[in-house]
């Protein structure tokens, strides 16, 4: 058969040859995320995983977990170079100061992303069964691997592989039962169940692997299709938001000397008429900015907030990012400044606050450990903060006038399985406030709104994001989407805000479910014999 002929290649290279299979594979599986979606190519990078991983041998148990280990790095850095090249557009919004360091970003991060599946591969091989079984601990292994990714060094669980499938509706019901894991491991065993059409087995066994794989989807489709209700979710009565998507260019967003023109292009947008029955900002309850709105500080700039007074009806609020300084403590020679979300009421007074507690390393903070050398480099933070952003204390439901109280999360925040959810009484939504102005027209804002909705099924909440540049929307609890505005475009978006529904399996037990299923799939694994 011309696919064992397809595995025997694969298995058998060596060398240069070998690396460049897993290179390609492993990029193969980019093209499986948004904004294409390609998901059934899931199938190619976790088929040549397994083969590749049958393929690597040595004399000792070393020699062969270096094998294996070798190669999965190649697979892994060809997946994140091709599923992360878009962060290169960030070193370019003040190229006179990142653009020599682009390199850093789009070569260097997934070459450290690639140890993940490099240790995956190598532990894989030690314990590799045969037949069937292989296929299950390829998809333990590699599932492991990115719940590390997702908490060594803060975490960065960006296109975990579950997001393959993620995509797709009904699929994604799923991570309301096992979360972004456990739909992880179910992908990685349903793209290599094929694996064991090509190498071995005979007979009927071969099929059963792609066959039990089949079945799973079956029901992971099923389950979607019976999760998910007919009609539209109930709204939150009396409730009209209004999202505003100013579609700013980032080199001009931080510019201080843009502050008063940015403040009118907000307020002249915000009173824009999207209907005959919508003239203006007269007709919401809630009006909502993006992350880091403004070049200054929202509080201690009363000639802002007075203006926005201006412009509120009465009974109406704002709900904004900006900048907000802290108190200095004793021997400080300046305040902290927080990435927060600010709520404004109708006589511009800030009511409440959130900070952000999950900063972007690099991004708005320089890690300690690392900062003096980086420093000394003449490099900093990219965002204009000098010393970058202070990190909040918790995570806190947002209070906010007529509304369910509110599970805040600031830009990348929303990418962390688990950790949507705020401490203490549980939200009825969640309010995402992000700037991927950064990235441009690039796959990057698809991916960060992909994700957002995953949340949403996660938590079985609705949610509410407002970009700068896009992709700004409202979901519900399922993750379908509302209302949306495309990337790139500069309007606002009225919307209800969905009910919430009752908590989903994942928002009350977390990862216990994935690590039942992680249990189950190593047993099944360990019934195969060795090779």
């Amino acid at each position: 058969m011309r696919i064992a002929v397809l595995a025997d290649s694969v298995i058998l290279a060596w060398g240069w040859r070998k690396r460049l299979i897993a290179l390609v594979a492993g990029a193969s599986g980019a093209l499986a995320l948004p904004p294409l979606d390609l998901w059934p190519l899931i199938v190619v990078p976790m088929t040549v995983a397994v083969w590749l991983i049958d393929g690597a041998v040595g004399t000792s148990v070393l020699g062969r977990f270096r094998a294996a280990a070798a190669v999965g790095w190649w697979w892994g850095f060809g997946f994140f170079l091709a599923g992360l090249w878009w962060l290169g557009a960030a070193f370019l919004v003040e190229a006179d100061k990142f653009a020599w360091a682009m390199p850093l970003g789009v070569v260097a991060l997934p070459a450290f992303l690639a140890v993940f599946p490099a240790l995956a591969f190598g532990c894989a091989r030690l314990l590799w069964p045969s037949g069937a079984g292989r296929i299950l601990m390829l998809a333990v292994v590699l599932s492991l691997s990115e719940w590390l990714r997702g908490h060594v060094l803060t975490g960065f669980p960006w296109n975990v592989y579950g997001m393959m499938l993620a995509g797709q509706g009904q699929i994604a019901q799923f991570a309301s039962l096992a979360g972004l894991y456990g739909l992880t491991l179910l992908a990685i065993a349903i793209g290599a169940a094929p694996a064991t059409l090509g190498t071995g087995e005979t007979g009927a066994g071969r099929w059963r692997a792609p066959i039990a794989a089949l079945v799973v989807l079956a029901g992971l489709i099923g389950f979607g299709a019976w999760r998910v209700p007919a009609g539209p979710v109930p709204l939150v009565a009396g409730v009209k938001l209004r999202l505003m998507q100013p579609n700013l260019a980032q080199d001009a967003k931080f510019s201080a000397r843009n502050g008063e023109a940015i403040l009118n292009q907000y307020l002249a947008l915000s009173d824009r008429a999207t209907s005959p029955t919508t003239p203006g900002v007269q007709a919401v309850t809630h009006l909502i900015w993006p992350e880091s709105a403004f070049p200054f500080l929202l509080g201690r700039t009363p000639q802002a907030l007075s203006r926005i007074a201006a412009l509120l009806p009465p009974n109406t609020t704002l709900i904004t990012g900006a900048a907000r300084a802290g108190e200095a403590l004793p021997g400080e020679s300046r305040p902290p400044i927080f990435n927060s979300i600010q709520v404004v009421d109708d006589e511009g007074v800030i009511v409440s606050s959130y900070d952000k507690v999950h900063l972007v390393p690099f991004g708005e903070y320089l890690p300690p450990v690392l900062e003096t050398l980086i420093r000394s480099l003449g490099l900093s933070e990219f965002v204009s903060v000098p010393g970058g952003f202070a990190s909040g204390r918790r995570r806190l439901p947002l209070s906010i006038r007529g509304l369910p109280p509110a599970a805040p999360l600031i830009c990348y925040e929303v990418i962390f399985p688990g950790d949507a959810a705020p401490t203490g009484p549980r939200a009825g939504w969640m309010l995402n406030l992000t700037n991927d102005g950064w990235f441009g027209q690039t796959s990057g804002p698809y991916q960060h709104f992909a994700q957002a909705r995953l949340r949403a099924i996660e938590e079985g909440l609705p949610l509410v994001r407002v970009a700068n540049t896009g992709i700004s929307g409202v979901t519900d609890g399922y993750g379908r989407v509302i209302a949306s505005l495309p990337l790139g475009t500069e309007g606002v978006l009225d919307a209800g805000l969905p009910r919430a529904g009752p908590a989903p399996p994942y928002a009350r037990w977390g990862d216990a479910v994935y690590a039942l299923l992680l249990a189950g799939f190593l047993l099944l694994s360990r019934l195969q014999p060795r090779q």
